[in-house]
């Protein structure tokens, strides 16, 4: 059994807190590792750690900055099957979906490469008579990632990619139940010359997160996780002076109307509701399938399921891999239970045959779903695909405006004016036409509306480096020492 402890001012410090938490192989459910757990001290020491560092990094030019990313990039590309093999070791994702995860990750890295460009200010010569105004961008200082389970590698690349560039130093506060990326994160920021201290990890819990939203040093949080704990990061970050971004979770829906390829629709739901377990905040959890084709549509995705190979992500032929822990996946599969008490139609039920080993559940699948039921008000968080049976296109789309969740959702259509019309009415932040997970790529912003999102940045992207950064606006003037004169009135521009 390995242990796992923090990372401070460039090297791996064992915690002194005497408390700690089990990391799992959730393919077998044994345990395979420890993480030690930070106290408040030793998150202090990590906030300190990074305050030290920050002048330094603050200080050091954009070209400098932009050829460390440059070499993490070279570093992550090369190293990319042994990240994989840690985030299917320790998350249970199949070693080709941990493959894409860290391609994607990979494409933040090499936004910030572009950090030069990113943080060009603009100018406005002569603004007054002999007045020049221009405005920068500088960083916040240290700041905080708080990064979920379920994408252990890409989403602190979402974070401190752009933070590190702009010129902040990083604490980072992975998941407790897959730490081991972020120390390999770690261990690869630094062969890329990154200084020590610029990026540091702290493991814990509930001690470590409270302690980080509320240390007057530190300036921003960045998280990324279930709803309700969004919205207490916010609240308490930005309660104690923080800037805060906080993504929460999803219940996203695909529309798919008569005149759909409905092969492609039926491939797309596979993919998109059982792909990495369904343990992902863009995972499409409700079909809404206009009645003259729901049948069908419903024929088409249940035949496809038993093709969906379950097993071990180590295994070469795996598709889906188990899910996070125990208590995980009974809760998932308690919805499928009580499905039917609800007066759903359960037509697949991923409880049956799953393998006994590990924290298995095969894809489920309910048709005859309504609003009111568990299975559709919840975030399910798992390999659940409900069918909601709607009479047309402005059902469908009322359904989407009207739940609580407003992170992604996608239309299925021939239709390329249907299309136009659903995303200019739809109330939701990611939105896809014949695509089922429409993750933006880098150079764009991800994130949702209305309860899936806490603050006013997306993450990652443009609006990833507004969030890192704060704008000052600059007023100057070299005045000819001829013409100068006191004057008491209020500044003009004529």
């Amino acid at each position: 059994m390995y242990r796992i402890d923090h990372w401070i001012d460039g090297r791996a410090v064992a915690s002194k807190s005497g408390r700690s938490g089990k990391v799992f192989d959730p393919a077998t459910g044994q345990v395979q590792g420890e993480v030690g757990f930070a106290d408040v001290t030793e998150v202090d020491t990590v906030v300190a750690t990074a305050k030290a560092a920050l002048p330094a990094w603050r200080a050091t030019n954009l070209s400098r900055r932009a050829e460390i990313m440059f070499h993490m990039r070279e570093l992550v590309a090369a190293n990319r099957k042994e990240i994989a093999s840690l985030l299917t070791k320790e998350h249970g994702k199949v070693l080709s979906d941990a493959l894409g995860e860290v391609a994607r990750g990979l494409e933040n890295i090499e936004f910030a490469c572009g950090v030069p460009n990113l943080l060009k200010g603009g100018y406005s010569e002569q603004a007054s008579a002999g007045v020049d105004v221009y405005n920068i961008r500088q960083p916040l200082g240290v700041v905080a990632g708080i990064t979920p389970f379920n994408f252990p590698a890409m989403v602190p690349m979402w974070m401190f990619a752009n933070a590190l560039a702009c010129g902040n130093t990083f604490v980072l506060k992975p998941s407790e139940k897959d730490p081991s990326a972020s120390m390999f994160i770690a261990e690869l920021l630094k062969q890329a010359g990154l200084p020590d201290g610029c990026f540091n990890v702290v493991h814990g819990d509930k001690v470590a997160v409270d302690r980080l939203l509320e240390h007057p040093d530190v300036s921003a949080v960045s998280f990324v996780g279930s709803t309700p704990i969004a919205k207490y990061i916010y609240e308490t970050g930005t309660k104690n002076g923080k800037r805060v971004q906080a993504l929460g979770g999803a219940k996203n829906h695909m529309l798919v109307l008569p005149d759909a390829d409905l092969d492609m629709a039926a491939d797309a739901l596979v993919s998109a509701a059982y792909g990495s377990a369904g343990e992902r905040c863009m995972a499409i959890s409700v079909v809404l399938a206009v009645d003259t084709i729901a049948d069908e549509l419903a024929a088409k995705v249940k035949d496809r399921i038993p093709n969906v190979k379950v097993g071990p992500g180590t295994e070469p032929d795996a598709e889906m891999g188990p899910l996070i822990s125990a208590e995980h996946r009974d809760k998932v599969a308690g919805y499928v239970a009580g499905a039917s008490g609800e007066g759903a139609t359960v037509l697949v039920d991923g409880r049956d045959g799953a393998p006994s080993d590990g924290f298995f559940l095969k894809p489920s699948l309910i048709d005859n779903v309504k609003p009111g039921m568990k299975c559709y008000d919840d975030e399910i968080f798992g390999p659940v695909l409900s069918i909601v049976r709607v009479s047309s296109y402005e059902e469908g789309l009322q359904l989407i405006n009207d739940n609580l969740y407003g992170n992604g959702t996608a239309i299925f259509t021939r239709d390329g004016g249907v299309a136009r019309q659903f995303q200019f009415d739809v109330n939701v932040g990611m939105v896809g036409i014949n695509v089922p997970i429409p993750v933006p790529v880098s150079y764009y912003s991800f994130g949702g509306w209305k309860a899936s999102l806490f603050g006013d940045q997306h993450m990652y992207g443009p609006e990833g480096i507004n969030f890192f950064t704060r704008s000052k606006v600059v007023t100057s003037r070299w005045p000819d020492p001829r013409t100068s004169k006191v004057d008491l009135g209020f500044p003009q521009n004529r």
